[in-house]
């Protein structure tokens, strides 16, 4: 006969509280050895105390409960290393993003950023190759990921010559209602054909005041802000979503410290280029 436990020695045992014990049965993660159908009182073997340990180490890497589920009920060593090894580098994904949002926050709070170089443009209509839709911003990434690859292929099958960096125009709701329409463009020396989800279009001509934010996109938001205010004292800014151009981009480079983000405010123009 195996040794068991009652509730209360098996939370000692593993040092997950009852009413965690009690959470993990309901969703099927820990199921108690015995339940009495009169009081309901659980009972644990010993020999669960192993799969307890693992849980509450998996939870300590704040590994979801489905996650844990599907860890334990993996049919085989290989399966089973997968999904932990797909946690692991979440949590790595994670740590360097909070590593980059202190470095931001530090580079805050040592002063304003040094002076940006601002240009006034005015830029003609840009013959391309698009892909746009309304877009989660939360999706952003992934999104951008799939239209920025489809447009390179879709150019490379027409043999059609790429014509400059790609770009984003991105509509104010984006940013003010955290999903909004997006078109992701790449200029073509000649004409495409439709296909799929990529279309031809001329970019409308627009005047810009640009400058060029460089590094990661994590605090982006300091250049946008830095533009802004620019704008708001020296020029006079117009309704119209913003234009980007992925000068170097993840197109290009896996380092974020190489990146180069070109960002477009729309302006009325009332002064001569510099």
């Amino acid at each position: 006969m195996r040794s068991s436990l009652g509730v209360g020695d098996f939370s000692r045992a593993t040092h997950l509280s009852v009413k965690t014990l009690h959470h993990y049965h309901g969703v099927g993660l820990l199921v108690p050895a015995e339940v009495d159908p009169a009081s309901g009182y659980r009972r644990y073997t010993t020999e669960q105390i192993p799969a307890a340990q693992v849980i509450r180490r998996f939870r300590d890497l704040d590994m979801p409960l489905q996650t844990i589920a599907e860890v334990l009920n993996a049919p085989d060593l290989q399966t089973r290393n997968d999904l932990i090894t797909s946690h692991l580098a979440r949590l790595q994904q994670e740590l360097a993003d909070t590593q980059a949002a202190v470095a931001s926050l530090r580079d805050l709070l040592q002063g304003p950023p040094a002076a940006l170089h601002i240009e006034h443009r005015s830029e003609a209509a840009i013959q391309s190759a698009v892909i746009a839709d309304v877009v989660d911003l939360d999706d952003l990434g992934p999104w951008y990921q799939g239209a920025i690859g489809e447009l390179h292929a879709t150019l490379a099958a027409q043999d059609v010559p790429i014509a400059g960096p790609p770009g984003g125009v991105i509509s104010t709701a984006l940013f003010t209602d955290e999903r909004g329409e997006i078109t992701i463009f790449i200029p073509t020396s000649a004409p495409i054909r439709g296909v799929g989800r990529v279309t031809p279009t001329s970019l409308p001509a627009v005047e810009l005041a640009t400058t060029v934010h460089a590094g990661s996109h994590a605090d982006i938001d300091c250049t946008y802000g830095s533009l802004a205010t620019y704008v708001s004292e020296h020029a006079l800014g117009v309704d119209g979503p913003i234009r980007e151009r992925y000068l170097v981009g993840r197109q290009d480079t896996t380092d974020e410290t190489e990146w180069r983000t070109e960002i477009g405010w729309p302006i009325f123009d009332t002064r001569s280029p510099t």
